[in-house]
């Protein structure tokens, strides 16, 4: 008897399992079969179709709220692309429902403001770790547990780095919940506190700040799902310096074909295990 409810216990949870995947997703509009099990991350959906022109072919599938998606080929190998919106919360709901209906890797593909002298405009960071500075992570585990990359990701992503002699660095972001909370922290009512951890996290050599990474981390922890994320260094504000519009795009032309090319080695792996 006790063996057969473990068995019902089983079927049920295989069925809301597969109900989840034949659903359409309420938030991005996708159902099985309309992404790859590769999803490239970025923030605004204005880049999405740029991302999807250095694909070797692309299909717009889902265009609802902050969430575009567009599917196709590189090199032979299936990818996706779907943008997030600003910040955590509209990221957790992207990654929730994209592996409802099949992806299975994510790397997040945005742009990060320095932390350190030797972070400089144009650089890419591949994030091994973040700071989880925001509200979303914490719905999902305590805040011990730690923010982190998938290594074999990581591990892709800078020998395709390296292999494209990018200038890069690996390391620690920092996610917040707050544009302005960084960049004017003085005029907040938490001034102190910002400017304080703001302080011991450079000192703790902290390599850029931006607002998605720590809760893709750790929502693909939760969900056993590979994750990674490429963020182009756009802007100092200790310095006052960023990117041109020329710069920008052909910085992140270099983050995108970054990623394009480690997708290839993730698929290798997938199928040798």
């Amino acid at each position: 008897m006790k063996n057969d409810g473990v068995a019902d216990a089983i079927g049920g949870l295989l069925d809301t399992y597969n109900d989840e995947k034949e659903a359409m997703q309420y938030h991005v509009q996708l159902k099985a079969g309309d992404v790859s099990d590769f999803v490239i991350l970025p923030g605004d959906p204005g880049r999405v179709e740029f991302i999807a022109e250095h694909f070797d072919s692309a299909t717009l599938v889902a265009d609802n709220r902050e969430y575009k998606t567009m599917t196709g080929k590189y090199k032979g190998r299936s990818v996706s692309v779907t943008s997030t919106g600003i910040g955590c919360p509209s990221t957790a709901i992207a990654v929730e429902e994209l592996a409802n209906v099949g992806a299975r890797t994510f790397v997040r593909m945005g742009t990060s403001g320095a932390m350190q002298d030797f972070t400089r405009v144009g650089d890419k960071v591949i994030a091994t770790g973040a700071v989880r500075y925001e509200g979303t992570s914490v719905q999902y585990m305590p805040i011990e547990f730690p923010a982190v990359a998938s290594h074999d990701m990581v591990a892709a992503l800078v020998n395709s780095a390296s292999n494209a002699k990018l200038n890069y660095h690996t390391g620690i972001v920092q996610s917040k919940d707050s544009f302005y909370g960084q960049h004017n922290p003085e005029d907040m009512p938490i001034a102190s506190e910002l400017l304080q951890k703001w302080e011991a996290w450079v000192k703790g050599g902290v390599l850029c700040s931006e607002m998605e990474a720590a809760t893709l981390f750790v929502v693909g922890s939760y969900r056993k799902l590979r994750t990674g994320a490429v963020l182009l260094v756009a802007g100092d504000q200790a310095r006052g310096e960023s990117l041109t519009k020329e710069e920008y795009q052909q910085n992140m032309t270099e983050s995108i074909n970054m990623i394009l090319e480690a997708s290839l080695d993730i698929e290798e792996e997938s199928i040798n295990g």
